[in-house]
This record gives structure tokens, sequence and C-alpha cells, in this order.
């Protein structure tokens, strides 16, 4: 199956803003029931027979970040704009995420990077760029998609209250 990102608004069924109550039952019509994984958690987390994990992070009653994280097996693929973000290596996939938007590196952990403009941001553990074997540091373990001002410092917070009064 695949998960087309479409920030700022989400990924299948699971829009950002929307209730919890409406976030985990989109995150259980995510679930295989023919292979229910034993450390689903609902409200929380499934896991997909590919090892695909979806995660919501909810806060006041409302979905504000989506988490997705990188499949063992090619059955599932998480998509923005026709890449597969979890088949091509990092340092590529930030590469051609740049002909796209603003793409850097997160300056507390070098090894993930940030798309601010379009709410995503690519973790894994560490960078191995030219190391191909070592696939927890050459491909991104995890995407995270998030609601407008999930990324701002306390400054940019105030000033985006300021604006909204």
């Amino acid at each position: 199956m695949d998960f087309d990102l479409a920030p700022p608004n989400g990924v299948g069924p699971l829009q950002i803003g929307m209730t919890r109550q409406a976030a985990n039952a989109a995150l259980d019509s995510l679930r295989d029931l023919s292979a229910v994984s034993e450390s689903d958690r609902p409200g929380q987390h499934v896991f997909r027979p590919s090892g695909l994990m979806i995660s919501i992070h909810c806060t006041r009653d409302m979905l504000e970040a989506i988490e997705l994280g990188r499949p063992s097996t090619q059955t599932d693929r998480v998509i923005f704009r026709g890449l597969d973000v979890f088949a091509l290596p990092a340092q590529e996939l930030v590469q051609r995420m740049g002909e796209h938007t603003t793409i850097e590196a997160d300056p507390d952990d070098p090894a993930s990077f940030v798309a601010s403009d379009l709410l995503l941001s690519f973790w894994r553990p560490f960078a191995a760029d030219d190391e191909p074997e070592e696939e927890q540091g050459y491909y991104f373990s995890s995407v995270l998609l998030a609601r407008p001002g999930y990324y701002d410092t306390p400054a940019q917070a105030a000033e985006r209250l300021r604006q909204g009064s």
C-alpha cells in the first residue's frame, strides 16, 4: 500500500487537526486485521505486516503530528511527490527534496533533516551516507509530518499567537 505524504494536511485518513477520537479511528483503519501486531497500541501506533510503523501524536484532543517508521519490506511505501522516502538513500532523498523546498540538517542532530516549509522531518540514528550496508544510517528511519507551528521556537510561537489575535 502507498502512503502519500500530503503536508500540511496529513497522510491517508490521518488528517492534521482532527480530533483524537477521529485520529484513533483513522489509525485503526490502517491496521491489517489479517496480521495484527502484538506491538500495536490503540491510540498510539500500529505496525503493518511490512514493518511500517504509523504513530499519531495528539495534544489538547487534536492530532498534531504523524510519524511513519521505515518498513522492512516494500509492500508498504511512503511517498512524497513521487519519491519513496524510505527506499532512497538519505543523501539522495535530501538532494531530491531540495528540488522542491528548503531542507536543512537539524542543528541538534546533523544526521536528521527538516523541511520546515513542508512541516516534514526525516530522522536516522546516525549518518552513514557512504555505507549502503549500514541501513540505519544510509536510509532514513522515520518521517514526521506535523501541524503548522510544530517547529516554532518560543519566539516564533509568540509571534504566531500575536498575528492570530
